[in-house]
């Protein structure tokens, strides 16, 4: 069967059940065991059960869209570009539009009347935007989890980040690196509070004592060569600094080059320079790496270490799990995880 011709009686069928069975397993609704549950999830997707989309919008009253609200800081940043295409990509792939929310939201209701689903990217528990974002009415899935006060089920997408930051961390120690920095983001996202709670329980896990700089959630390169500039001369002993702020990595080579700091090695300086009668030992080296992989960290030199989020694939891996909730095949509340990959390059030491 193909996924246009597959129906619910097929499903029910298949997994013997009865055609309401299947109708409340996939929606999450009803006296349903767990158990049977997932069988029937099972089979809709081995079939490969598709809703009819024209018959579930006249069903709900569809809008034929859905909203997207990112942080406010996104507009300049190349990830949640990124991330914005593919959820677009996919959520055109069910025959839906995607309305782009201004930061500041609206109420619930309006939303609702607007879109049959909400994509909530990086929700910060301070922004006063997302309670009403998540209280809107129609299903709602987090890129990340919310950390503050929530009234109704919402799924998520998530990765790993403790795990992310935990690998840098490993990586550049084991490069050489006895004094690790993290310039950890501000704010009450799930990724920065991820973030600066890995930097302290890894250093006492490991008997290392990392230094731990906050800087703003979308820090500029000018913003981290400062904070770099001022962290180096106050602790020379530093022999690696992560950056976590998308695009910032370059602020941390433009600090360490103005220092004399040689990016690409730990501990102490490189070879002479110069010509003999001038000749100076270089600096001594730095490690960099980022959390966060892109143009500014790919197109520096040397070329960055960084975490690669996936940006684009995570959009759709988003967008993906609301159509699958708007369309009947996962649950309200399901929780999807997404890959990273550790990209190592020259400015640890690596090779590109």
């Amino acid at each position: 069967m193909t996924s246009r011709t597959v129906t619910l009686l097929d499903v029910a069928r298949a997994a013997g059940v009865s055609k309401s069975t299947v109708s409340d397993a996939l929606q999450g609704s009803g006296r349903v065991a767990e158990a049977t549950r997932d069988r029937v999830r099972a089979v809709a997707q081995e079939l490969g059960y598709r809703p009819n989309s024209a018959a579930r919008r006249l069903r709900r009253a569809s809008t034929g869209a859905v909203g997207l609200h990112l942080p406010a800081t996104a507009t300049r940043l190349d990830y949640y570009m990124n991330l914005a295409f593919g959820a677009v990509e996919r959520a055109q792939e069910d025959g839906l539009d995607m309305v782009l929310l201004a930061p500041s939201g609206a109420a619930g209701g309006r939303i609702a009347s607007r879109v049959d689903g909400l994509l909530v990217i990086d929700p910060e528990a301070g922004d006063s935007a997302v309670p009403g974002l998540l209280d809107a009415g129609v299903p709602v899935v987090t890129g990340e989890r919310y950390l503050g006060p929530a009234t109704g089920p919402s799924a998520a997408v998530v990765c790993d980040n403790a795990a992310s930051l935990t690998a840098l961390l490993d990586h550049v120690t084991e490069r050489g690196a006895r004094r690790p920095a993290v310039l950890a983001p501000s704010g009450s996202s799930a990724w920065a509070t991820a973030l600066r709670a890995t930097a302290r329980s890894w250093g006492l896990a490991h008997g290392v004592a990392v230094v731990l700089r906050t800087v703003p959630f979308a820090a500029t390169p000018a913003e981290t060569e400062e904070t770099t500039r001022a962290l180096l001369t106050a602790d020379p002993a530093v022999d690696a600094v992560i950056c976590a702020p998308d695009g910032s990595a370059p602020g941390v080579l433009r600090a360490a080059a103005a220092l004399g700091r040689k990016v690409g090695t730990a501990g102490g300086g490189g070879a002479a320079t110069g010509p003999p009668e001038i000749a100076r030992p270089a600096g001594p080296g730095l490690l960099v790496a980022a959390c966060v992989d892109g143009p500014a960290t790919r197109g520096t030199e040397p070329p960055v270490t960084a975490v690669d989020l996936r940006p684009a694939a995570y959009g759709r891996a988003c967008a993906e799990l609301l159509c699958d909730i708007l369309a009947d095949r996962a649950a309200p509340d399901t929780v999807r995880r997404h890959a990273w990959s550790l990209e190592t390059r020259a400015s640890t030491g690596s090779p590109g």
